[in-house]
């Protein structure tokens, strides 16, 4: 399937799995930072190992941005903490996730959490994917006027005495 993506920018996702105080799981797993470009390591490369925690380099992904989606771009970068949005899918073996998606469009990483079972979780955004959403922005975004609709009224249609019992 073919992009309609105006900019791509690649990334990779570090991932921390933490001990858990549950008896119900062994870890806690969370989507911690990304890298700007595109990392040489192997996906679940351990970067880093602590008394509770590892930090996992978990894959590469690619954060699209669609001038339809400019308005959230906007709206996200307005905020006080940009984010972007990592999905990870669970899988049946080891590693337990697999890296789904990474998106700058907080519609979108919503949506992702529909699934129930996705692991859906936000990041800061870095400095120099700021300055490309907002270059972007600013390069592709059109404001639309919002434009309340009315209601018609509904026309009835008079039956043939015009009482509307048709008789």
């Amino acid at each position: 399937m073919r992009s309609t993506a105006l900019v791509s920018i690649p990334v990779g996702v570090i991932v921390e799995r933490r001990q858990a105080k549950s008896v119900w799981a062994d870890f806690l797993w969370r989507p911690v930072s990304v890298l700007v470009g595109q990392p040489s390591a192997e996906p679940w490369t351990v970067l880093d190992v602590q008394a509770e925690s590892v930090m996992f380099y978990a894959g590469e992904a690619v954060i699209e941005l669609h001038r339809t989606e400019s308005a959230f771009y906007r709206d996200n970068l307005a905020s006080e903490t940009p984010r972007l949005w990592i999905v990870l899918s669970p899988t049946a073996s080891d590693p337990p996730y697999q890296l789904l998606s990474v998106t700058a469009d907080p519609a979108e990483g919503e949506g992702f959490t529909d699934a129930g079972n996705n692991l859906v979780d936000t990041v800061p955004m870095p400095r120099e994917i700021v300055a490309v959403v907002d270059q972007f922005i600013a390069t592709h975004h059109v404001e639309q006027p919002f434009i309340k609709r009315r209601r018609k009224p509904a026309e009835f249609e008079r039956q043939k005495d015009g009482q509307g019992n048709g008789t």
